[in-house]
């Protein structure tokens, strides 16, 4: 009876041994890339009133690590542009180096330039930066739609 007890002890655990934890699963990249649309918003808080002044507009963003980002689509307050970008997913962020940024003067439109946080999870991805005094916010609410 003993010896019955023993083999049935050793095949419960041989069969519990196969339901043990499995190893983790993947982390999936976070590192942006492919086709995205959406909407650009710049939103600016006046320091002395606190008055609101927004802008929005539609544009696409291609992000590939081996050709570099381009911005299309309505140019009329964003600047078309195209450069290279650093990705620290570590942070998540991204630092843009836009090759139609001029060198000096005021640009005259918008353009993806500089340090941004994101998020990004697959499909939708966000891109923000705050200026100073948390008074200028540049806002990029995007969806991937392709390679």
């Amino acid at each position: 009876m003993k010896l019955k007890l023993l083999y049935l002890l050793l095949l419960l655990l041989a069969f519990m041994s196969g339901c043990g934890p499995k190893s983790a699963a993947p982390v999936p990249n976070n590192t942006p890339e492919g086709t995205f649309t959406g909407k650009f918003k710049y939103i600016h808080k006046h320091a002395q009133t606190g008055a609101v002044d927004s802008v929005t507009t539609s544009i696409q963003l291609q992000i590939e690590q081996n050709t570099g980002f381009k911005v299309t689509g309505d140019t009329s307050v964003h600047a078309g542009s195209y450069g290279s970008y650093l990705v620290n997913s570590s942070y998540t962020a991204i630092d843009f180096m836009d090759k139609t940024f001029p060198t000096t003067g005021t640009p005259a439109k918008y353009h993806l330039n500089g340090v941004y946080s994101y998020s990004y999870d697959g499909t939708n991805l966000s891109i923000a930066a705050f200026g100073a005094f948390d008074t200028l916010s540049y806002v990029y609410s995007m969806k991937r739609i392709g390679n």
